[in-house]
């Protein structure tokens, strides 16, 4: 079945330049083409998300630094997770505001590839960090007494780093693997990046042993961190049950729900894309559940982690007015 024709500003064929040593593919992101009307409609939605993403964790990472209060572990992960999350929707957002805004979608071969690995990356790094915010939060609730000497800074460091490592040789792995495919057919992806699923439906020739892989890295790292946070947290929730003062337990639930909401709006939506049979009927769903995690997720953050902590709140009181005087001068 050829693939089907766009607007002559998006229109490109296939280009394969044969070498001695590789085959140089040009891939088209269909993006939102197929609502050509809303295009300038989206570019502003989604530079105004960008913008809101940037400044607000942004702005978290800030306070976080300046506020001597808020020098604990708690805070350096949510630090790095702030940061994380500028970086993760980088890597995406700003190539579809340019697609939406030139109505162009091409992107080079090596341009498809280094997205998805930076993606996978950063993926990755995000369900384990979760996890260890999760476990941080275990130890400070269930082991209070201990949790200063636990989570001292040289361990928090290490975690950090742990996290930050563990995902590039699984995405250099998947990267690989995928990106060594012929690709013979259409050069139209659809999708708004480069993604595994998308990406691989164009190979050619039998991809089994391909998606299986998918699969396995979609195990290790969705189910696995997730099995984690749930484990710490049924310890946790029992813990807090058992506290005599009710403010107690008000408090300590408090202090978990802003990550509860960020690991279930996260997880949730991943898990399905990845894990969810392989079908060609629900490319649009696709399309709207990357869409959570990749930028809406990344957005709520903030107003969900400072909305609902007092002490981001009260840091945030202070900080602020600080902000704008030396803005104003």
């Amino acid at each position: 079945m050829q693939p089907r024709n766009l607007n002559p500003q998006t229109e490109s064929k296939l280009k394969i330049t044969e070498t001695n040593l590789t085959t140089i593919i040009e891939f088209i992101l269909l993006g939102f083409s197929d609502i050509p009307k809303f295009h300038r409609f989206l570019f502003g939605l989604f530079l105004l998300i960008y913008v809101i993403i940037l400044l607000g964790n942004g702005i978290i990472i800030l306070i976080i630094r300046v506020d001597s209060t808020l020098q604990t572990s708690m805070y350096f992960f949510l630090s790095n997770f702030s940061f994380l999350e500028i970086c993760y929707v980088t890597v995406t957002l700003p190539r579809m505001l340019m697609d939406l805004w030139t109505l162009k979608g091409t992107i080079s071969f090596f341009a498809c590839a280094a997205q998805m690995f930076l993606f996978l990356t950063l993926g990755a790094i995000e369900c384990y960090l979760l996890a260890v915010m999760a476990y941080d939060r275990y130890v400070a609730i269930c082991n209070p007494l201990h949790y200063p000497l636990i989570m001292n800074h040289k361990v928090c460091i290490q975690l950090v780093a742990g996290c930050w490592i563990s995902g590039i040789p699984v995405a250099i792995g998947q990267t690989y693997q995928i990106f060594s495919l012929p690709f013979c057919g259409s050069n139209q992806v659809n999708h708004f990046f480069c993604d595994i699923p998308p990406v691989l439906k164009l190979a050619c020739g039998d991809t089994f042993v391909n998606e299986m892989l998918v699969y396995i890295f979609g195990i290790l790292f969705v189910p696995v961190p997730f099995v984690l946070i749930l484990g710490s947290y049924s310890r946790i929730i029992s813990t807090i049950l058992k506290l005599p003062s009710k403010t107690g337990r008000t408090k300590a639930f408090s202090t978990c729900s802003s990550h509860l909401i960020v690991v279930v709006l996260f997880y949730g939506s991943a898990t399905i894309t990845y894990l969810k049979p392989k079908s060609n009927q629900y490319e649009g769903t696709d399309k709207l559940l990357s869409l959570f995690y990749t930028i809406l997720t990344p957005m709520c953050n903030p107003l969900i982690y400072s909305l609902r902590n007092k002490d981001v709140t009260e840091a945030l009181r202070k900080v602020l007015p600080r902000l704008l005087a030396l803005c104003g001068n």
